[in-house]
């Protein structure tokens, strides 16, 4: 049996996280830098939802590898941020409830936001400092909570409403840790001594 879907749907994928990637910014990108660096030996606090999560978890593994104070939403060691703090939020369509709540909290109490969303003028992207635009998510769903979605099966055929999004920044994320390796003047030797040895 011929994989049809499979092979369109690797095109089809491979083809968008191309496109999106090539449409970033690199000035978004080189003001997001800077304000990572200066974050450096602050918190760091990364927020996303559901695969936006998932994504923002391995970010923040990377982050620890390169001895950055970096801390994910939800986990139980997860210290308070405070003024001068920094944090990353995900999300596609810059309405996910969750992620806009934690974000303007974190505004409220004095940390720099960065969000990186499909939509800059969205209600994430009104709250933050600054916004890296990844603009794979082409269209908010017209159910906007991430959960809701979930429970009533909102996807598109071949690839699921946010894939490209998804998939475009974990790539962008991982080019952004290159970077910071440059800059910080790291070898891979270092962040192996960071890799967790107890898996």
């Amino acid at each position: 049996m011929a994989l049809k879907t499979f092979a369109r749907a690797c095109e089809q994928i491979i083809k968008g996280v191309d496109t999106t990637l090539s449409k970033i910014s690199h000035s978004q990108v080189e003001v997001m830098i800077n304000m990572m660096l200066w974050a450096r030996f602050r918190r760091i606090l990364v927020i996303g939802v559901g695969r936006s999560g998932l994504i923002g978890r391995a970010f923040a593994m990377r982050l620890m590898h390169l001895d950055f104070d970096v801390y994910v939403m939800g986990e139980t060691i997860t210290p308070a941020i405070g003024k001068g703090d920094l944090i990353v939020a995900i999300s596609g369509s810059g309405t996910t409830k969750l992620a806009v709540t934690a974000a303007a909290i974190g505004k409220e109490v004095g940390a720099k936001i960065i969000a990186i969303t499909s939509h800059p003028n969205s209600d994430l992207g009104k709250i933050a400092d600054h916004v890296v635009q990844i603009r794979g998510r082409t269209k908010i769903a017209k159910e906007r909570d991430y959960f809701l979605r979930q429970l009533t099966g909102v996807h598109e055929p071949l690839a699921p409403l946010g894939t490209i999004f998804e998939l475009s920044t974990m790539v962008f994320f991982d080019s952004l840790i290159a970077e910071l390796i440059q800059r910080l003047g790291k070898s891979e030797g270092e962040l192996r001594r960071k890799h967790a040895t107890i898996e």
